[in-house]
């Protein structure tokens, strides 16, 4: 998920682009997405409960923004979620963990969002094994609001350096229930390194860092017309696509200045990060990384109601043969034997970031 700035800054440099332009690289720059942004205004606008609590559920985090989602409606308070096959990122999550981690985060919010409504969302994770849909959920009157749901349309994951302020340890605490927490300055500098040391393996092995340019999404008309993958938009990035000065080929050289200056930027970052949150699991079936994702919203939900910010970084977490060393590490770092660790976060205080662009509820209906 975090692969975005970097992709934002290449090309670097180059901002005598807009000022040659005058008037009109103003203009081109202030451009912003005319329906992407749709689904965060449209969130609870149904009178049907299964579709109110998927306005909300379609706002959950995912990676590579790539809503892996697709859902049936059956009958009059049923529905089944399917994975869509077509958006599983072949390069970094060859076996669909991280994929079913996001499935995951859909499910929790469709849950919030239907209790926040008066429904309980009934769940079955994978009823008729793994081939058939991911999950059944049965809506019936009778739920309580959980106060999570009051943070859905805010939240975010922080792409941006965190403040050089320390995460206190009643703050830490306070997330004991959702996660674990560390912000024991050695470790957290142990961690600083394993994930710069995967970020850098996954920027600089050709397949996997294409993956990530193929999904790049160049300026407002793109985005628009394809609101999923990374998303760059705004600002100096409008220019430099509409000028032909940004490129998904040129994004691909290494050494490229722009490529250069996007590395520097990221390492200042990671390391502006003065503690983490990570989850484990026992097992690491398609279930328990389900499951894991239903804990990953609601911590990202409890760290937004803290007024924290909270960034995944899963590069170490990744099963590709370049990533072995830093997939050890971390393990040994912060799994028991045994366990697998399925998310791994960036925890401070960010800036307030940008709404992530989504398709609208009805374009992920399979059947209306």
């Amino acid at each position: 998920m975090n692969r975005r700035n970097t992709l934002k800054t290449l090309g670097g440099g180059l901002i005598v682009a807009a000022t040659a332009m005058g008037g009109t690289g103003a203009l081109i720059a202030s451009r912003k997405p005319k329906t992407a942004l749709l689904p965060w205004e449209n969130a609870g606008g149904y009178t049907e409960i299964r579709r109110i609590a998927l306005s909300y559920a379609l706002l959950a985090a995912n990676p590579h923004n790539r809503q892996p989602w697709i859902v049936e409606l059956v009958g009059d308070g049923k529905l089944h979620l399917w994975k869509d096959k077509t958006r599983l990122l072949h390069a970094t999550d060859p076996y669909g963990r991280q994929i079913n981690i996001g499935l995951g985060c859909f499910l929790e919010q469709m849950v919030l969002g239907s209790k926040a409504h008066g429904y309980n969302a009934d769940l079955d994770i994978f009823p008729d094994g793994e081939d058939g849909p991911v999950a059944t959920a049965v809506f019936r009157k009778g739920a309580k609001r959980d106060p999570l749901f009051d943070y859905i349309l805010e939240r975010r994951s922080c792409k941006k350096p965190f403040e050089d302020r320390p995460v206190l340890a009643i703050m830490a605490a306070d997330l004991a229930p959702y996660a674990d927490v560390t912000i024991d300055d050695d470790k957290v500098a142990v961690i600083k390194k394993i994930t710069w040391d995967a970020h850098v393996i996954e920027a600089m092995t050709p397949h996997t860092w294409k993956e990530s340019v193929d999904l790049m999404r160049l300026g407002v008309k793109e985005v628009d017309a394809n609101p999923d993958g990374i998303s760059l938009t705004g600002g100096l990035l409008e220019v430099m696509t509409s000028t032909g000065i940004l490129t998904r080929e040129g994004s691909m050289d290494t050494q490229s200045t722009g490529f250069k200056k996007a590395m520097n930027m990221f390492h200042t970052l990671m390391h502006a990060t003065p503690a983490y949150a990570y989850l484990t699991s026992k097992g690491n079936a398609p279930k328990d990384q389900i499951a894991v994702g239903r804990k990953w919203a609601r911590l990202n939900l409890k760290t937004t109601a803290l007024g924290l910010s909270l960034h995944p970084v899963s590069q170490a977490l990744q099963e590709y043969p370049e990533m072995v060393e830093q997939y050890r590490n971390i393990h040994e770092l912060l799994a028991k034997p045994g366990e697998t660790v399925q998310m791994l976060g960036r925890l401070g205080y960010g800036p307030r970031m940008p709404q992530s662009p989504r398709w609208p509820l009805e374009a992920r209906l399979k059947n209306g």
